[in-house]
């Protein structure tokens, strides 16, 4: 019935998550709540790092994006299966740090860091600062001189790579907030400037071109121009870039029509393309990372909701409201986002009622998913959304002050708690 080894439907008729039954974890633990699965996260990190060992003869690492879902137990994990972290903000640096994750495997983004950010990630030593535009490097720079470091530092290259995703979540190509353009010539530009200065060290080449590619050809195109300006910085500043950091992006299932390619296809043609550079350049094949995160986390976890009140309204929909929404899954809503939705009480029912999955938020737009098929659904049923691992609990608010859900990890079908579901007293812990 499922395409995701982690789900089943048990004796009783019942969704299951990783050998547990999904009603249960809900009397337990409450909902809304949401649930992963360690052995598909554990299991998808090795077949990365596999994927290394065999296309790069272990010349790469590959580095979890935590923005898709950060907390201290996810770090732990990323560590423990040798993988790097991709952070992009002070409190996501801060939670790999309380975690025990070691600094140095610790890759540092975004598009505009504050002065305290650059500061702390200089200070904890983090493997690589991802340089995004000039204001930036100047800045670090001078902070490194004071504190008498030489900082390691990547540039974030626009490759002009259209994904043909979402335009939200497109970053490769020229208007984008993110990096420096190569058409343009800015890139080279920081580049000279860059190897000029005295207190940071060009190291590596990053690039992303987007979120939810299903299509294996924009990466190996963007994998290409990198090495090309790799080769046109050695020919003509005489400077060897010796890392490649290609990004992240690969697409999951969420729907039935969603086709992920396998991430080891991924892998391989993209490889022969860099190797294939490397031997024009007469260059190293570079130190490669990639920064995977949404295919690590995202099919791994389900949010569970119990049913409130079915409203039928003849000849225009029915509303199932749930007790979760947009305060912990805001996609819906930014993106028109598509999910499979099951009623984990009735698992095993022919989905023959259509629904619009209604939150409880104070806002007509809080909808989880529209005119889907699921189970007759009655008030106290539970639903299942799946493929919710990835930037569900990432992006949850405290909007109408309602408290973000509790997080529970499975693994050899024991559930425990890894983020406690917060309080009415969390609500109001910073209010004066």
């Amino acid at each position: 019935m499922f395409t995701n080894d982690c789900l089943n439907v048990n004796e009783s008729g019942h969704l299951t998550i990783g050998g547990c039954d999904a009603t249960e974890l809900a009397a337990q633990y409450g909902t809304p709540l949401y649930v992963l699965d360690e052995n598909v996260i554990r299991n998808t990190c090795r077949a990365y790092v596999n994927s290394f060992k065999k296309y790069y003869d272990g010349n790469g690492m590959p580095m979890y994006a935590s923005k898709a879902l950060s907390c201290m137990e996810l770090c732990r994990i990323m560590d423990e299966e040798g993988l790097g972290l991709d952070v992009v903000s002070g409190g996501e640096l801060y939670t790999a740090l309380k975690a025990g994750f070691p600094p140095e495997n610790i890759h540092f983004h975004g598009n505009n860091k504050t002065d305290e950010e650059l500061v702390m990630a200089l200070k904890h030593n983090v493997g690589k600062i991802v340089v995004d535009n000039l204001e930036e490097l100047e800045r670090l720079n001078s902070f490194a001189e004071k504190l008498d470091k030489v900082a390691p530092i990547s540039f974030r290259i626009k490759p002009g790579v259209d994904a043909h995703t979402h335009s939200f979540i497109r970053t490769g190509q020229i208007d984008s907030k993110f990096g420096f353009a190569l058409e343009t010539g800015e890139a080279y530009n920081a580049v000279k400037k860059a190897i000029s200065y005295e207190n940071v060290c060009l190291k590596e080449l990053h690039c992303h071109i987007g979120s939810q590619i299903f299509d294996i050809q924009p990466f190996v195109t963007a994998a290409e121009i990198m090495m090309d300006f790799i080769g046109k910085i050695k020919n003509e500043l005489g400077v060897v870039i010796s890392q490649l950091n290609l990004g992240g992006g690969f697409g999951i299932m969420y729907v039935d029509t969603d086709t992920p390619v396998p991430y080891e296809n991924y892998m391989e043609k993209v490889s022969i393309a860099v190797k294939a550079k490397a031997e024009e350049y007469s260059i190293p094949v570079p130190f490669i990372f990639i920064e995977p995160g949404r295919s690590i986390v995202g099919e791994a976890g389900i949010t569970l909701y119990k049913a409130g009140a079915v409203k039928n309204i003849p000849n225009v929909r029915t509303y199932v409201s749930v007790d979760g929404g947009m305060t912990d899954n805001i996609r819906y809503a930014l993106y028109q986002s598509d999910y499979t939705v099951v009623n984990a009480s009735k698992a095993n029912q022919k989905p023959e009622m259509t629904v619009t999955i209604a939150g409880k938020c104070c806002e007509s737009g809080d909808l989880i998913q529209e005119n889907v098929k699921i189970a007759n659904t009655v008030a106290g049923d539970i639903i299942a959304v799946l493929s919710t691992g990835a930037y569900n609990y990432s992006m949850a608010s405290n909007y109408n002050r309602i408290p973000r859900p509790e997080i529970v990890m499975i693994k050899d079908g024991k559930p425990r708690v890894i983020v406690k579901r917060e309080t009415y007293d969390d609500i109001i812990r910073n209010d004066i």
